[in-house]
């Protein structure tokens, strides 16, 4: 018998035992016959005993242990599944020999740990600034570009720091609001236009001040322009210029037109300056910036987007197979709405969403029957996704307040 002693618990297996296995590490201490090899696959030898000390895990030795008796490798549901690879690969031990089921179960485990610990590296880069207050240092105005970025960028770094994260979601908000107010049709005239240009014109200087501010403080034009908060940023100022811009030229087409008593064709550019003032909708992805559930509903996006894709293609196969159903059974009604698949897809997709407006609703017997299907069908595939996203968010959410709280 081989005496063996994992982690001060004494073992003994039979050289004939170990033997059946030579690429294993006791195969190969079983069947050497050089002693200095042989202290070169332990840890240590007890001569009065006649042991070879491995400092390894004994808990798990249980299990190599009952691999040289019985020929098979059992894998239990509690262990880790990084640690038991670790150790059956130093005692040379391949997985082939667990069963097909033990084997199946312990990838899925790893598969389960690997993807939990990429999510939780990508979350905590989610909270990590793209510099860092030692990126500054021996560059040009370091302790300048320091300072401001502490400012701008690491709302914990100071009191200051924190009233300009503050001002920053305030006016994103007054802006929005100002934006919204425009459309009101008591505030259309001379006095509501002129505070809403004001206003406009104060929040368009703030943004514009805290993006020259980032930009000045990054350590890497290149980085500057290529993270996503700072293009949110850029698309918050850039229609207010751009409507002054559209707006002088549309003055000054304004007075051409007249000279040639052509007025009516100057829409075109009316038309644009509309298009330009939606865009300061955009502004309030800023808010994203200093709001954890925002970060983590585009969390949630981002890892589930799989699921959300096959939700999609499942809703538009729903459209075109209902719609199809329908107009089959409802086009030789006198005054349906169903004369087409196309004219169909409407109906088809109210009914799949369950809004079900009541704009365009079918006559016949078959018609109702299909639309009872086709709302059936809906919910059913409105309610699979929802809890798997809804539940990820609240994790991811959980996470992200829980690293935040950390930092």
């Amino acid at each position: 018998l081989l005496n063996i002693n994992v982690g001060g618990k004494l073992f003994q297996i039979a050289y004939k035992v170990l033997a059946r296995y030579p690429i294993t590490r006791l195969g190969k201490l079983a069947l050497y016959t050089d002693p200095v090899k042989k202290l070169q696959l332990c840890d240590d030898y007890l001569v009065q005993k006649n042991e070879y000390f491995f400092d390894r895990d004994p808990s798990i030795f249980h299990y190599i242990f009952h691999f040289y008796r019985s020929g098979v490798l059992w894998v239990m549901d509690e262990m880790c599944p990084s640690n038991f690879v670790e150790e059956i690969e130093y005692w040379g031990i391949h997985l082939k020999y667990s069963q097909r089921c033990c084997r199946i179960l312990l990838e899925e485990k790893r598969d389960e740990l690997s993807e939990y610990l990429k999510i939780e590296k990508e979350l905590e880069a989610e909270l990590e600034p793209l510099e860092s207050g030692t990126q500054f240092d021996g560059k040009f105005l370091g302790q300048f570009r320091k300072m401001v970025w502490n400012l701008i960028e690491n709302p914990y770094s100071s009191v200051p720091a924190k009233i300009i994260a503050v001002m920053s979601s305030f006016f994103v908000l007054i802006s929005i609001v100002g934006m919204t107010l425009s459309t009101v049709e008591e505030m259309k005239n001379k006095t509501g236009k002129i505070w809403m240009e004001q206003m406009e014109m104060i929040c368009a200087i703030f943004f514009t001040s805290e993006y020259l501010m980032r930009l000045i403080s990054s350590s890497s034009f290149k980085n500057f322009l290529r993270a996503a908060f700072n293009a949110i940023d850029l698309v918050a100022i850039l229609p207010f210029y751009i409507q002054i811009l559209f707006e002088n030229l549309d003055d000054g087409e304004m007075q051409y037109h007249e000279e040639l008593h052509k007025v009516e064709n100057v829409s075109k550019l009316g038309k644009v300056l509309k298009l330009i003032k939606l865009m300061r909708i955009f502004r309030i992805l800023k808010l994203a910036r200093h709001s954890t559930g925002l970060r983590a509903f585009s969390f949630t996006m981002r890892q589930c987007y799989q699921q959300v894709c096959c939700l999609l293609l499942f809703i538009a196969m729903g459209v075109f197979t209902f719609s199809a159903l329908i107009h089959s059974v409802e086009h030789d009604v006198p005054g349906t709405d169903f004369t087409s698949i196309p004219c169909a897809w409407w109906w088809a997709a109210v009914s799949l969403s369950t809004v079900g407006y009541g704009d365009t609703v079918p006559d016949t017997i078959l018609g109702r029957m299909v639309a009872f299907v086709c709302i059936s069908f809906g919910i059913i595939l409105n309610g699979m996704p929802i809890s798997i996203l809804y539940n990820k968010f609240s994790d991811y959410y959980a996470k992200l307040k829980a690293h935040e709280m950390s930092q």
